[in-house]
């Protein structure tokens, strides 16, 4: 079982001239640890539901660049890149940028944009759910053909381009890996079956994860999709600091479902969450689950 480092909150340390050391150490220090994954958040507002719309945050992809050139091992993506966002092209170029820059770490992790307080104040377009599902499965298309041969035009229903072309091409082979994060089960599990290299899912208990997980395989077996070609991750909501061996005994559980990554949250201050990760030897003993 690999562990991944979700980095979702750029509040402590508080000040802002501070931030960008804690960044570089807490990943330096967690990929020391065995941490295999660094993602973050593609937020522009932190949520609502969990602090405050007020409290800071960094966009995305550069936070990951500046992650890259502080690593050297660890894979590194959007948890879920809201696909709103970004033009698809223009999507497909940066995480291909960062796949080059990195050494062929990128992932692109990808989703339905659903933060509307931000979309609206930032001028985003705010579609219908409907519409945001069709996009995403343009974008996923668009993505797949930019890291092809095919340099050709793309002539879609939301997105027109008029050549593809993506020069130099990602490192990553066949192309940067492909996680559909989130659990609708009549959607997005059907699109995870579809396109995806791995499916990333909410981690509230082992019995959800199992019935997210059965969906899946149905649409993959609509689909004609072999199921087990599929990583699937989890993004665990218990604390692996408060209690150590209960993380590790949920996460048995987990890797049980056939499940091979979960991502966990700094609680603290994030260098010292890394610090007591690797004092703990989380990643180590999350290893040692077959």
């Amino acid at each position: 079982m690999k562990l991944g480092l979700h980095y979702w909150n750029f509040s402590t340390p508080a000040d802002p001239s501070e931030t960008a050391g804690a960044l570089a150490e807490t990943a330096r220090i967690a990929e020391q640890a065995g941490v295999s994954a660094f993602t973050v958040m593609d937020h522009y507002f932190q949520m609502e539901f969990t602090t405050s719309a007020e409290e800071p945050m960094l966009e995305a992809y550069t936070t990951l660049g500046y992650v890259a050139a502080n690593t050297e091992r660890m894979t590194l993506g959007v948890l879920v890149t809201g696909v709103m966002y970004r033009y698809p092209g223009l999507l497909a170029k940066i995480v291909t940028t960062l796949d080059v820059l990195s050494g062929g770490r990128a992932r692109l992790g990808i989703g339905a944009s659903w933060y509307d307080r931000e979309q609206r104040g930032l001028g985003v377009p705010v579609v219908p759910v409907g519409e945001r599902f069709e996009r995403l499965e343009e974008t996923l298309q668009i993505c797949l053909q930019m890291w092809s041969d095919n340099n050709g035009p793309f002539d879609g229903r939301h997105y027109q381009l008029a050549e593809t072309l993506n020069v130099p091409a990602p490192i990553s082979r066949p192309h940067p890996p492909i996680m559909i994060g989130g659990g609708g089960e009549k959607k997005t599990l059907r699109l995870v079956a579809r396109y995806a290299d791995a499916c990333n899912v909410f981690g509230n208990s082992p019995a959800e994860v199992a019935r997210k997980l059965d969906v899946l395989r149905e649409h993959c077996a609509a689909e004609g999709r072999d199921y087990d070609s599929i990583a699937k991750t989890v993004l665990v909501t218990r604390p692996p600091l408060a209690d150590v061996d209960a993380f590790v005994a949920e996460v048995a559980e987990y890797a049980a479902l056939g499940v091979t990554e979960v991502q966990t949250m700094p609680d603290r201050h994030p260098v010292e969450f890394a610090q007591e990760l690797a004092e703990q030897r989380v990643a180590a003993r999350l290893a040692e689950l077959a």
